[in-house]
C-alpha cells in the first residue's frame, strides 16, 4: 500500500485519481508514525522547491524519510527534494542524491518552463517495466536535475540533456508527472507499487 506524504506542496488529487484508476491502494502520511503503515512512499510536489522543503521540514518527517529502507518515489518537485541543493530559493534539500537542481539556461533559446510532452529515453529498470521505448511523458518545470550516469535511469533533452528519472538504492525520482502522462505514466505508478527490496 502506498503512503503519500501530505505536506501541502503536492498535487494530491491528480495522483490519487491515477492510483485509483490502477486500483492501487493508498493513504496519507501526515506524521512520522504514518510512515510505518505503508510499504511504499510517494513524495509529490509542485511549485517552488524552497517553499516545498520548508513545508516538509515543518512536518518533522525529514529525518525519518532519509532513513527509509522501503521504496520511495519523488515526483517533480518531490524528485528535486531528494537532491542536495536547488538554485530555486538557494536551498539545501534532503541530500539523498549528491546532485544539484538547476535553472534552465534561457540563453539556449528554449521556453521556460519546460511544459508539455517530451520523449524519455530510459534504461532497463523495473520502474519502466512494460513501458514502450521512446515513450513521451508530461513535464511542467523550470528547474532540472543535472545529468549523472551513476544515478540516472532516464534522460530527456530540452536545451541540454538532463535526468528525467534517477535511482539510488530504494529511492527513485521522476521529473515528469506520471499521473498526467496517460497509460505510460499509470504503468510506471503500477510498477512502483510492485517494487520490492
Amino acid at each position: 500500500m502506498i503512503g503519500i506524504v501530505n505536506y501541502g506542496a503536492g498535487n494530491i488529487f491528480s495522483l490519487t485519481a491515477a492510483l485509483e484508476r490502477q486500483s492501487i491502494a493508498y493513504g496519507m502520511v501526515n506524521t512520522q508514525g504514518d510512515l510505518d503503515l505503508y510499504s511504499h512512499i510517494i513524495i509529490p510536489g509542485v511549485g517552488h522547491a524552497g517553499a516545498a522543503m520548508q513545508k516538509l521540514m515543518e512536518t518533522g518527517l525529514v529525518d525519518s524519510i532519509k532513513k527509509l529502507k522501503k521504496p520511495v518515489l519523488g515526483i517533480c518537485v518531490g524528485m528535486q527534494l531528494l537532491t542536495e541543493h536547488s538554485e530555486e530559493g538557494n536551498v539545501d534539500l534532503l541530500g539523498i542524491f549528491p546532485l544539484q537542481t538547476r535553472l534552465f539556461n534561457k540563453n539556449l533559446g528554449i521556453k521556460i518552463p519546460h511544459m508539455g510532452w517530451n520523449t524519455v529515453a530510459f534504461k532497463n529498470n523495473l520502474l519502466f517495466k512494460d513501458v514502450a521505448l521512446e515513450t513521451q511523458f508530461y513535464f511542467v518545470h523550470s528547474y532540472f536535475i543535472e545529468y549523472n550516469p551513476i544515478f540516472d535511469i532516464a534522460v530527456v533533452n530540452y536545451g541540454n540533456k538532463f535526468s528525467a528519472a534517477i535511482q539510488k538504492d530504494n529511492f527513485y525520482g521522476v521529473q515528469f508527472h506520471p499521473e498526467k502522462s496517460g497509460e505510460a505514466g499509470e504503468q510506471l505508478l503500477k510498477n512502483f507499487s510492485n517494487l520490492s527490496l
